[in-house]
């Protein structure tokens, strides 16, 4: 079967993500051609982000190329680029290089991106972690914070340059403050000369009551005595008012920070403005049972995008596992269209939470299971390594997981890019 077939049904997935991918993968014995669209090469295992940007892992330890994953499958194409609008009448996904893609059936998965709500000024100053780009970055900015610290001369600005603060208290929060902790009191031990690194400060802000809000509150509490040993400060129940070049507004307090990450919140994908439906308040898209979009049964959406009630009236979670369940759904869905079956309702199936903190620190709850401490910690590895795409992958990961949790030390500690115009950036003189 070959994605050159124009006589086959074609299926346009927008997004190389969990629901994506899953989609796609579960149509390889159908009767489509099958064009997978995504602004990068690559699909990433979004839940290890933050190790890549705390220097546990490398880019590629966590990534595969698309082509790659998808080789075998005859009946699928895929286009790098990204779309910019969708046109429900006419039945096409318009690019940025201005081609348009006719399709029969779409799926929508392009994911969510930062929300600052309203604020989208502080996104400069507190970049979030989407993407490998973001993990990147962010690891620069939390390795040269050690960097220009140990070269400042002045007592207040060397102080600024050691103060840590993560916005937002959800697993991603959790997972950055705890490690960036253990990097600053064991990774980078006796490796300075002017200054010590143990004496940064690391301070996860959540405006909510706790912590893990999607967790059992007994587990939440737990969590945050884990972070506290730790060495984390957490902070509840006061919002973070203002960011700028200097530091944070947390209440009535201004704090001077020079390095904040934002981890507090998630706006869906811009691109389902264009199906022209109602969003709800995150800009996500309410979908029908079979998660096609109302009036529109040839669009499916999936993944972050898609706004689906539980059968208890509870949204389902913007988790992997999630979208793992919509990507074959959409599939399943799909696959009966084209039977001239009716397509089933989505039920997903909720797995759990898992969320680590630190060394041997985790939590995890699972229908009732609590777990918390060392043997959440590794039911986390376990349940991370197993859904990890790829034997090399696999491999990779727990050798160098294996070698943080003997030595300390992170193998990926290397900054990368150049400072906005250094002299480098400069052009030659004439």
């Amino acid at each position: 079967m070959s994605a050159a077939r124009p006589d086959r049904p074609h299926l346009v997935v927008i997004g190389g993500g969990f629901a994506g991918l899953w989609a796609t993968r579960a149509l390889a014995w159908s009767p489509l051609r099958i064009t997978l669209v995504d602004r990068s090469n690559h699909h990433l295992f979004q839940p290890l982000l933050y190790q890549v940007a705390t220097a546990g892992l490398s880019a590629p330890d966590i990534a595969a190329p698309l082509r790659h994953i998808l080789r075998r499958q005859r009946n699928v194409g895929i286009r790098l680029g990204e779309v910019e609008a969708i046109d429900p009448q006419a039945r096409t996904a318009t690019l940025a290089d201005g081609k348009a893609l006719h399709y029969d059936y779409l799926l929508l998965a392009t994911g969510a991106t930062h929300a600052y709500f309203g604020n989208e000024q502080w996104a400069q100053h507190a970049p979030g972690l989407k993407s490998l780009d973001d993990a990147l970055e962010l690891r620069r900015k939390l390795l040269l914070a050690f960097e220009r610290a140990e070269a400042c001369d002045d007592p207040a600005e060397r102080a600024a340059w050691l103060e840590f603060a993560i916005v937002g208290g959800g697993p991603t929060g959790v997972e950055l403050a705890g490690t960036l902790a253990e990097i600053a009191r064991h990774t980078l031990r006796d490796q300075f000369r002017n200054i010590n690194p143990a004496t940064a400060r690391v301070r996860l802000i959540e405006a909510g009551p706790r912590v893990l809000a999607s967790f059992p509150e007994d587990l939440s509490e737990k969590a945050r005595r884990q972070l506290e040993k730790l060495g984390v400060e957490v902070s509840t129940g006061v919002p973070v008012t203002d960011i700028n070049a200097g530091g944070y507004r947390l209440g009535d307090t201004y704090v001077h920070s020079r390095t904040i990450v934002w981890a507090a919140g998630v706006a869906a994908s811009p691109l389902a403005r264009s199906l022209g439906v109602p969003l709800d308040r995150a800009g996500r898209v309410p979908v029908e049972p079979d998660l096609s979009v109302p009036g529109h049964p040839e669009i499916f959406v999936g993944g972050d995008l898609a706004a689906v009630e539980q059968a208890d009236g509870s949204p389902v979670p913007g988790v992997a596992p999630a979208a793992k369940q919509m990507g074959r759904h959409v599939a399943r869905a799909i696959q009966a269209r084209l039977q001239g079956a009716p397509a089933r309702p989505f039920r997903y199936r909720d797995f759990g939470n898992l969320a680590t903190i630190g060394r041997m620190a985790a939590v995890v709850d699972i229908h009732g299971i609590r777990l918390s401490g060392v043997l959440a910690w590794w039911f986390w590895l376990a349940a991370h390594v197993f859904f990890l795409i790829g034997f090399r992958n696999r491999l990779v990961v727990l050798l160098n997981w294996a070698w943080a949790y003997w030595s300390y030390q992170r193998a990926a500690r290397i900054i990368l890019g150049r400072e906005p115009g250094s002299a480098r950036d400069a052009p030659p003189p004439p």
